[in-house]
């Protein structure tokens, strides 16, 4: 997780194997018998994919079913962990959990309630639309796409087809409601009137060009590279075999938005919740002059400044004062901002706890999660904006409603991307 060089001192001083059948949550029903497990599988199953499974397998209500990988050796590791995790609860063997590389094979699965998709970015959107048009509810990793359209065509797809989506920013959930609490002190004017926030996040994506390796038996590569340009392996791209680590593959741009949109759809996420633009986004994006990594600048139509830079977190500076967030930090100045709690008629946010299992209560009851497709395209979509400024390096205005740049053919161009045959939304 990149953080900016610049100090928070210096900033803050300036189923076990039963016969599976189709639930009642997935199809809606308001009541359910008591057994009723939703069942899961899972598209990519690298570190953080794992960190998932381990919450799925320790949950009574929910059944793994099924893993899906390119690379042989985690998807056999994958398998292993549900069988060898059910094997145990019901002290005898158990194969009950189909091991696939082609993630379509697993949407097919008829007995199939959700999926969690945990893939590199440039390999979300289809997925997702195939998943949503396939009737399964969906968690997908943050940033939600690689292109502002693809994050339009999931929300739309999860929408027509009346899923339940959830957006893996778990900001908004977890670590001791720091952040909630910092978006539900600016919503009600604590700091006065907003003048800017600042967002402490890495640099941009930048062109692959890394060396062509031999590709390691038992990994599709091609599969893993998917709808991106034709390139040969990389093991910086995709690591052999099992590892512990999070890929770089999210510094290039054929594949990511760079470290600015991989901690930037946490950052950001959290600063257009505090401003209330859940729906919306900036309407003007202005890079720094010369060739610098950050200040780039967006503004919001009332005029709000935001700027990517500063440290790690969100610093949101107002009239009467500034409160800074961070996972493991809240503070402000003055102190007062948050030592006094909020009064009775304040305008309170969505509030979760566990952010994984507020999904699998919203697919329960049919509600809508913390994090919801359109707030995730959303988030995405700023750390695109701000890609798009630092590759065109030059002022651009942003109609965020129609989600097209003003009089620049140039720019909307970087709004999509060409996919590599035969892959298409």
């Amino acid at each position: 997780m990149t953080r900016s060089s610049l100090s928070r001192r210096r900033f803050v001083g300036a189923l076990a194997a039963a016969p599976l059948i189709l639930t009642a949550a997935a199809r809606g029903d308001n009541k359910k018998p008591a057994n009723d497990r939703l069942t899961v599988g899972f598209i990519g199953i690298g570190v953080r994919a794992r960190d998932h499974l381990r919450y799925c397998l320790n949950r009574g209500d929910v059944q793994v079913v099924a893993v899906c990988d390119v690379v042989k050796e985690r998807r056999e590791d994958g398998k292993k962990r549900v069988e060898d995790h059910y094997a145990k609860n019901k002290k005898g063997e158990y194969k009950g959990c189909a091991a696939l590389t082609d993630f379509r094979e697993l949407l097919a699965l008829k007995d199939l309630d959700a999926v969690v998709i945990s893939t590199p970015d440039h390999w979300h959107a289809i997925p997702c639309v195939l998943a949503a048009r396939a009737g399964k509810h969906i968690y997908c990793e943050k940033p939600l796409t690689l292109t502002i359209a693809e994050g339009r065509a999931v929300v739309n797809a999860a929408k027509k087809a009346n899923v339940v989506f959830q957006t893996g920013s778990q900001q908004r959930s977890e670590y001791g409601g720091k952040f909630r609490q910092a978006a539900e002190l600016v919503r009600n004017g604590r700091i006065g009137e907003v003048k800017t926030v600042h967002v402490g996040v890495g640099d941009a994506a930048r062109p692959c060009d890394l060396a062509e390796e031999p590709v390691p038996e038992g990994t599709d590569w091609d599969f893993w590279n998917g709808p991106s340009p034709k390139r040969g392996y990389s093991s910086v791209l995709c690591p052999k075999g099992l590892h512990n680590f999070f890929p770089a593959w999210r510094n290039y741009r054929e594949y990511a938005n760079g470290a600015l949109a991989d901690m930037g759809a946490h950052h950001f996420d959290i600063a257009q919740w505090a401003l209330d633009m859940d729906g919306s986004g900036p309407v003007k994006i202005e890079p720094p002059e010369g060739k610098a990594n950050r200040g780039l600048k967006f503004t919001y139509a009332g005029g709000v400044e935001m700027y990517h830079g500063g440290p790690s977190g969100c610093t949101f500076v107002g009239s009467n004062g500034f409160i800074y967030v961070d996972r493991d930090v809240i503070l402000s100045r003055p102190e007062s901002i948050l030592k006094e709690p909020l009064g009775k008629d304040a305008k309170l946010v969505y509030h979760a706890t566990d952010h994984f299992g507020n999904w699998l209560e919203c697919v329960r009851s049919r509600k809508e999660t913390i994090c919801a497709a359109e707030v995730g395209h959303r988030s995405a979509s700023v750390c695109m904006l701000a890609n798009i400024g630092y590759w065109l390096r030059r002022p651009l205005r942003w109609d965020p409603k129609e989600e097209r740049f003003a009089g620049d053919d140039e720019a909307n161009k970087q709004l999509a991307r060409e996919m590599r045959a035969p892959w298409k939304l």
